[in-house]
């Protein structure tokens, strides 16, 4: 199933997937479109406009981790657009109760015009998109956070002026969602990505080993230290995550021994250019991973980002469920 995709001006726009699932599954063409997109569709709600695309659409919002933004910002999207989301937690739905991932999606096929899954497993929301006929969206998994990281990328380029040829440098746990969709996001686009975190702590190297040829491509590149003063010298973007993610509660204090290195603070920041963004997808936790000075100064585009959750999401959702 492919999804064809049309601008005001008739020109039409063929996406390379029909689900949403990783930043690296996309061409470079196909994620410049959705920034383009959701910059069209942002433009439109700051003026007012309505733009019910989606009018009559259904969107089935599947839940096994809990979310603020995620949840509201696809709600929210989906009424914007004239459609209507529908949220079902593990507890709604007989997933929660041994049905297979791969039954639910061929049921829910038949009710609904696309699905957003925030799962833990990766495996379960390819075993949705292989058995589901309507488009399936990547709400988070924990490999990947593609639906967060083009939020980065839009306010980056509003902040910025561009993607191409700048540093972004992520520090902290560089195993996590957000690390592996910002490397596939920022080689996609031709950043440059330069990573720092304990060794132990490394992106997975797969994911890293398919980067390194996008980045071939793009004229993009990839750095892995140890070297936090290194990493985020003369970078223009500083992002962080927390250092314990959903599932991994047991193991916080060992973690906040280990990463406390790499917080994301006045002094590491003196070494990145002056004019730096700090962006976080938020919930942080201030005096962990960042200091509330950082998170609250004048770098700091936070809020600016989780307000872009909602216009790239209505791209993502207009892109695949519109007609």
């Amino acid at each position: 199933m492919q999804s064809v995709l049309r601008w005001e001006n008739e020109k039409t726009y063929r996406m390379s997937q029909s689900h949403f699932l990783t930043l690296g599954s996309l061409t470079a063409d196909d994620l410049h479109f959705l920034l383009e997109e959701a910059s069209n569709l942002k433009h439109l709600q700051k003026e007012g406009i309505p733009h019910p695309y989606l009018k009559g659409k259904v969107l089935a919002m599947l839940f096994e981790k809990s979310s603020t933004r995620t949840r509201v910002s696809f709600e929210v999207g989906m009424l914007q657009l004239g459609g209507n989301a529908i949220f079902l937690s593990s507890n709604d739905i007989q997933l929660g109760r041994g049905e297979t991932p791969g039954d639910t999606a061929k049921v829910l096929s038949r009710y609904v015009d696309g699905m957003m899954i925030r799962t833990f497993g990766h495996n379960i929301l390819e075993e949705f998109a292989t058995e589901s006929t309507v488009p399936v969206i990547n709400g988070l998994t924990d490999l990947h956070h593609p639906a967060q990281v083009l939020a980065d990328l839009l306010t980056i380029k509003e902040k910025k002026g561009k993607l191409k040829g700048l540093k972004l440098c992520y520090l902290g746990d560089a195993n996590n969602n957000m690390c592996h969709s910002l490397i596939e996001g920022a080689v996609k686009t031709g950043m440059n990505i330069t990573i720092a975190c304990p060794n132990e702590y490394q992106p997975n190297q797969e994911l890293v080993t398919k980067a390194e040829q996008e980045a071939k491509r793009s004229g993009a590149s990839i750095q892995i230290s140890s070297s936090p003063e290194e990493m985020i010298k003369d970078a223009d973007v500083v992002v962080t995550d927390v250092w314990t993610s959903m599932g991994q509660e047991e193991e916080t204090k060992a973690r906040l021994s280990i990463f406390k290195p790499y917080q994301v603070n006045s002094d590491i920041c003196s070494f990145a250019k002056n004019d730096f963004i700090f962006l976080h997808c938020l919930p942080a936790h201030r005096g962990e991973e960042v200091t509330s000075e950082i998170l609250d100064g004048p770098h700091s585009v936070v809020f600016d980002e989780a307000e872009n959750r909602l216009h790239t999401q209505k791209a993502i959702l207009k892109a695949l469920m519109g007609s």
